[in-house]
């Protein structure tokens, strides 16, 4: 007679995020959304700056569980500001300032901002 084989333990359950399926490191996703948030609002302080724009097919966003920040795409290459610019002050200035007031949360990676549109405060 054979002596009965103990009972396997249990597999533990694989670990969860709050947020959601987290991608490799779920802190990272976190924190990703965390730098786009802080990108936008940068970019929404700076003189000349209207608001943030997704571009002519919405395609500059960052998406986050449940809300869609458009306006910023940043990703481990390269980051994307697509604003709506007044006529405050030439372009190149607020372009230039814009980029500066992130240029710390962009770290190595190059910081593009583009101007989808321009319009007249006051009409």
């Amino acid at each position: 007679m054979t002596a009965p084989t103990p009972p396997s333990p249990a597999p533990s359950p694989a670990p969860s995020s709050a947020a959601g399926p987290a991608g490799p490191g779920g802190e990272e996703r976190s924190g990703a959304a965390t730098e786009a948030r802080l990108i936008a609002d940068r970019a929404l302080a700076c003189r000349g700056v209207a608001r943030l724009s997704g571009g002519p097919f919405g395609t500059v966003a960052t998406y986050l569980p449940g809300q869609r920040l458009t306006g910023v795409s940043a990703d481990e290459r390269d980051v994307e500001i697509a604003i709506v610019a007044t006529l405050d002050r030439p372009l190149p200035q607020t372009a230039d300032e814009v980029r500066s007031a992130v240029a710390d949360l962009a770290g190595d990676r190059p910081v593009h901002v583009r101007v989808d549109d321009i319009i007249v405060e006051g009409t």
